[in-house]
């Protein structure tokens, strides 16, 4: 038995049906809005008052953090969810159960009950707009969704229940999605690892899949990286590959097996796209490409952290002159980086043609690969795949690497690439492609969970 911990906007019914799964269950139930009261032995209306809302947060941040860790019902505040800090005690060793509901059943019991507001708008309209401002970190705290606009608290527990004792993947499910992995490449030790958590006699039915989608990805380092996290911060999940030629394949597979999410690798950035309900606006335009699939109460939202994992190792760097390598889908997230840090950009490709499309797209400058040396750029982006095993040439010969040119080669199997080793041989400041992994696994991780990890937590675990 875990800890179930209840989140949801104000309104969706975590008190009464806390109460009703501390019944059934002969658990205790802790509300930290009553815990906030009970420590500072003042009513939230009047902390909200006297010293607004930081105050408040300050004081559930501290009431969350000295939750006991046995088994109990926690109820929690609306906003509780907005802080990573939050999310790290919450979901360590427990089930977080989303609490969702309509502004059309919202209103009405918020105007039975009122809070402190927390905007100047009226009610309906601060209600959309706290919906829509916490809606990635509501899907982030989910690890099953009840939807109670018209479900009674009584109907909401017993589903909760339900989904303790079986799950949501049925028996034909699980056993489908089992032979689907069997047709990958999923080392021996890690199938049976699957095997057992998919249909073992002693499976745990909460334990939910996660995974990497590309074909080949047998090589991703996401699987080593996402289960040693899930084993850090006490989450019940396991990480695997799912290895198919088709993504419409591998996207039917992750909903069956109730996957709460994808990091999506080549060659599915951007075909993984139209198998999505919702793409984010960094992924849909101008990038468009997607990495990150999160599946959230019935909705596969789209993401892009590829961008954000170039970003930043090169903060320093900003409105440096650069030279992108390249003008494929991770080309594209490049792009959008070292624009977004203000640089004087200009792309290369072995096919014009490709480079100006791109450029176009970014409001870039663009070459003949042979343009190069008349360049003479600060910092060098490789998004080729020259370099990545079995094709271990560098893109750029010795004697174009000056000293002072930084260069960023996204390339990571292996970790010091051709292009990376000539650089250092002259000197230059060099940048691997591991740090855009960690830091778009990072993002990744904080999608899903709503848990911000450290960098070096990550590096641990990739080295």
């Amino acid at each position: 038995m875990r800890r179930i911990v209840l989140t949801g906007f104000r309104g969706t019914g975590k008190s009464e049906v806390g109460k009703i799964l501390a019944r059934l269950l002969n658990l205790p139930l802790l509300d930290t809005d009553q815990l906030v009261e009970q420590k500072t032995g003042r009513s939230i209306p009047s902390i909200f008052h006297e010293d607004g809302e930081e105050r408040f947060r300050a004081e559930e941040r501290a009431v969350i953090a000295s939750l006991p860790p046995g088994n109990a019902i926690i109820s929690t505040g609306g906003g509780a969810i907005l802080d990573p800090k939050n999310m790290e005690h919450l979901r360590r060793e427990s089930i977080v159960i989303l609490l969702t509901a309509g502004i059309d059943a919202i209103e009405p019991r918020l105007a039975r009950a009122p809070r402190p507001a927390l905007t100047s708008l009226p009610l309906r309209e601060e209600i959309a707009t706290l919906l829509d401002q916490r809606r990635q970190h509501y899907s982030a705290s989910a690890d099953l969704c009840i939807d109670t606009s018209e479900t009674t608290p009584q109907e909401a527990g017993e589903k909760i229940l339900h989904f303790l004792r079986e799950g949501v993947p049925n028996v034909a499910q699980r056993t489908k999605a089992l032979a689907f992995f069997r047709t990958g490449r999923i080392p021996p030790r890690a199938l049976h690892q699957l095997e057992e958590v998919l249909t073992g006699a002693g499976r745990d039915p909460q334990t939910r899949i996660m995974g990497v989608a590309g074909y080949p990805c047998a090589h991703s380092k996401s699987p080593a990286l996402f289960n040693g996290l899930f084993e850090q911060y006490g989450l019940n999940y396991h990480y695997t590959w799912f290895e198919d030629p088709a993504i419409s394949r591998i996207m039917e597979v992750a909903r069956d097996v109730d996957a709460k999410g994808l990091s999506v690798t080549i060659p599915f950035k951007a075909d993984v796209m139209e198998y999505v309900d919702e793409v984010d606006e960094h992924a849909a335009r101008p990038i468009g490409t997607v990495n990150t699939v999160v599946f959230s109460c019935g909705t596969a939202v789209g993401y892009n952290t590829d961008w954000l994992g170039v970003r930043k190792p090169l903060i320093h760097l900003k409105g440096a002159k650069a030279v992108l390598l390249g003008a494929g889908g991770v080309a594209a997230a490049a792009a959008y980086a070292l624009v977004d840090l203000d640089m004087d950009v200009t792309i290369l490709n072995r096919t014009p043609a490709k480079a100006k499309i791109l450029a176009d797209r970014f409001g870039c400058k663009f070459a003949d690969w042979d343009a190069f040396d008349a360049i003479k750029p600060d910092l060098v982006v490789n998004t080729t795949p020259l370099g990545m095993e079995p094709d271990t040439r560098s893109p750029l010969k010795d004697a174009q690497i000056l000293p002072g040119m930084t260069i960023y080669d996204l390339v990571y199997t292996p970790p010091e690439t051709p292009l990376i080793q000539a650089a250092r041989k002259k000197g230059c400041p060099t940048i691997l492609g591991t740090e855009m992994f960690i830091h778009q696994a990072r993002e990744q991780f904080y999608l899903n969970f709503g848990i911000d990890v450290p960098d070096a937590i990550i590096r641990e675990l990739v080295a």
